[in-house]
């Protein structure tokens, strides 16, 4: 392999957050990082079984970096609490985002939750938890986001949020809020299908992005985009694959100019209309930097090669992945360095 390709390669491969298969580092998760140069991955309840176990794992996945000249890896995972979380006990367990933010206290609560979490995950080596969920979904609707959410009012969310996004990132812990540019109206699941949400564009621009407006000017190192169709703003593409979401919304008019991870392009929201790798071609034209692929090896090998293959063509240019590259290079300077 000659040297502008090998560049090449380990540029590309800055680009991919990657699942891993069981609870220690496999001769599959060895070749990715060796052959594609990725290094970032994200880790669910298959990758755990004590907090020993779990500490070792980010160890090894820190070693194996080093082994291969890579930068640190941002080590991922969904810690919300209740309905979605992948730690079990001796962790704390929290109820769910509704719960928290619906009780007597709720910025004690959710300041609570945010500072034990943070310690809890950068004491075994997890440097970033995919929450706070900023999506505003009202209670009795039947949203499929209704228990994840902080709440039904946008001020109410944004300043719950803004409290999480501090308090995990004033334990080491990346924040990343999701799912932009609001999934709280949805009442299809995306893990399955594509789901349209038919806000107008003012009622978007008033309940939906102001959460996440807050949380861009409150500092939160990374934002996650949902899979989701908004046809307010683009009828045909999903958040995930759209330029006038990524790049024109997000961007341009919330400002925000920090590191954008997307859902998990094996979704069926995505996958079923298409292929992961096609995805993360489009995704990453769109607007995004950090492309979210969390199980299948084989696809997140088609997918690096597309994104390779693309980079030769000059279907984007160097300078795009640059910028992509430094806001990645940003967040693993501030929170992977290891204790």
């Amino acid at each position: 392999m000659g040297s502008v390709e090998a560049k090449s390669m380990a540029a590309v491969g800055d680009l991919f957050m990657v699942g891993i298969p069981g609870l220690s580092i496999d001769d599959s998760t060895v070749a990715l990082v060796r052959d594609c140069r990725i290094h970032n991955f994200i880790l669910f309840k298959r990758n755990v079984a004590d907090p020993d176990q779990l500490r070792k794992l980010c160890a090894d996945l820190n070693d194996l970096c080093r082994e291969h000249d890579l930068p640190l890896p941002l080590i991922s995972i969904d810690q919300e609490g209740g309905t979605v979380a992948r730690l079990e006990p001796p962790f704390t367990q929290f109820p769910d985002a509704r719960q928290l933010a619906d009780g007597p206290e709720p910025a004690a609560a959710v300041r609570e939750y945010a500072t034990i979490c943070g310690r809890e995950l950068r004491g075994v080596g997890i440097n970033m938890n995919l929450a706070p969920v900023l999506d505003v979904s009202p209670a009795g609707e039947g949203r499929f986001m209704e228990r994840r959410s902080l709440g039904g009012d946008p001020v109410q969310v944004a300043t719950l949020g803004c409290l999480i996004i501090e308090g995990l990132q004033a334990e080491g812990v990346a924040a990343c809020v999701k799912h932009f540019p609001g999934l709280g109206a949805a009442i299809l699941d995306p893990h399955l299908q594509l789901p349209t949400v038919a806000q107008s564009r003012q009622q978007l621009d008033e309940i939906d992005l102001a959460p996440f407006r807050a949380a861009a000017k409150a500092g939160v190192a990374a934002f996650m985009t949902s899979h989701t169709i908004y046809s307010a703003i683009d009828a045909e593409y999903p958040a995930t694959l759209s330029p006038s979401i990524l790049e024109g919304v997000l961007r341009r008019e919330v400002g925000y100019e920090g590191l954008v991870i997307t859902d998990d392009l094996e979704m069926g929201a995505i996958e079923n209309d298409g292929t992961v790798a096609a995805a993360a071609h489009a995704s990453f034209l769109a607007g995004a930097d950090l492309l979210l692929i969390c199980h299948d090896h084989g696809k997140i090998r088609q997918a690096h090669a597309r994104l390779l293959a693309g980079l030769v063509a000059g279907e984007f240019s160097p300078l795009r992945l640059q910028a992509s590259r430094a806001r990645i290079a940003l967040v693993q300077q501030r929170y992977c360095d290891v204790d």
